[in-house]
């Protein structure tokens, strides 16, 4: 039976990291995506901070018997452009993704053919295929909802935090205290379910490798009278595809339940502390008012990327595999620069890489083996 094992080498450091610079390298999509989602990121920061001061001043203006037309008009127009904002973060990392998909399907075709058939006949035709397909078809969430919230997380974060310790330190230092344990529980359980992503991944590309021995291999099954058999080998690996896309499912829902009560008792937490001393006079209305609006803000983004990154995870997977064969290809291409001619010199890395793939991806079967 065909298997496809899990990726070791020194790659491992680079896919550990949210972002894999290769993806960066290859993609000049990605590139302008980034700068992109950065700019919308801090857009978006200051209309987070001006929403909460503009409801804020409503709202004591309204207790204090003041005219707040002003203060309403400003806030809906805030909030109309927090909106177009969000829509517009999602416009962007749909084109990325299509345009990224389109990019690395196009560099991998080059790079194959750069390679050539003698590479080919060692790969799993059937998984290349379904990763450069269904893999690739799978960055749209990779873009349009885990880079973002990653970015929202990198700026939007310190600053609401900086403007809690500046309003009102106390608030300030209780959110940075609860503030790690978002990540740290998101580690140990992305330590997890890695696992999980990666055998459910495994197992469609073993279902597509099966699917297509079988339809090229047909003639000879019928032949022999085993199309029974091969049709409930498939069915089999179908039925196993379906479970390990269960404990995929089940491991998200307690990924989300995780961030989502830790952030909630941070935030019940730093409302705790500011009615007591709201309470007590240590504190006006405004400050601890505004500081309450902000505390969900600063946990929002880095718990939307808990769970937005099981989301992105197939097609983080399908883009390390294409990246794999992209370096495979550019260490080629930098053997024949050295030789100096058109025949390739092998190294040791990419010699080490070449017994590492067909290790992973084994040799293509003829139509109707016996499995």
């Amino acid at each position: 039976m065909n298997r496809v094992r899990p990726r070791t080498g020194s790659a491992g450091g680079e896919r550990s990291r949210p972002v894999d610079p290769r993806l960066l390298r290859h993609a000049r999509a990605a590139r302008v995506f980034l700068l992109a989602s950065g700019v919308i990121g801090v857009l978006q920061t200051a209309v987070v901070i001006g929403f909460a001061w503009l409801l804020t001043d409503a709202i004591t203006g309204v207790i204090a018997g003041r005219d707040v037309t002003g203060s309403l008009l400003a806030l809906v127009a805030v909030a109309a452009l927090r909106g177009i904002l969000i829509a517009l973060s999602d416009a962007v990392g749909s084109r990325a993704a299509a345009r990224t998909g389109s990019e690395l399907r196009a560099e991998l075709i080059a790079t194959i053919g750069r390679l050539g058939p003698g590479w080919l006949a060692q790969r799993n035709r059937a998984a290349l295929a379904v990763t450069a397909g269904h893999g690739l078809d799978a960055l749209d969430a990779y873009f349009g909802r885990y880079i973002p919230q990653l970015i929202l997380t990198v700026i939007t974060t310190p600053v609401v935090l900086a403007v809690m310790w500046w309003q009102d330190w106390p608030s300030g230092l209780i959110a940075s205290v609860t503030l790690p344990l978002i990540p740290l529980f998101l580690v140990l359980i992305g330590l997890a379910t890695r696992a999980v992503q990666r055998r459910q991944w495994e197992t469609l590309q073993r279902l597509a490798v099966r699917f297509a021995d079988t339809v090229q291999g047909l003639a000879t099954l019928r032949l022999f009278g085993r199309e029974r058999r091969a049709a409930e080998q498939i069915g089999a690996t179908a039925d196993r595809y379906r479970r390990e896309t269960m404990k995929v499912l089940r491991f998200s829902f307690l990924s989300g339940f995780s961030m989502e009560l830790l952030s909630s008792l941070a935030v019940a937490l730093v409302a705790v502390a500011v009615g007591f001393r709201l309470l007590s006079g240590e504190l006006t209305l405004e400050v601890g008012l505004f500081v309450l609006l902000l505390a969900p803000e600063a946990f929002l983004p880095i718990r939307q990327v808990g769970v937005q990154f099981h989301a992105a995870a197939e097609g983080v997977a399908a883009t390390e595999d294409i990246l794999e064969v992209l370096d495979e290809g550019v260490a080629e291409q930098g053997g024949r620069s050295d030789d100096g001619s058109g025949a390739a010199v092998p190294t040791p890395s990419s010699s080490a890489r070449a017994r590492g793939r067909r290790a992973r991806s084994p040799r293509p079967r003829s139509a109707g083996a016996p499995r």
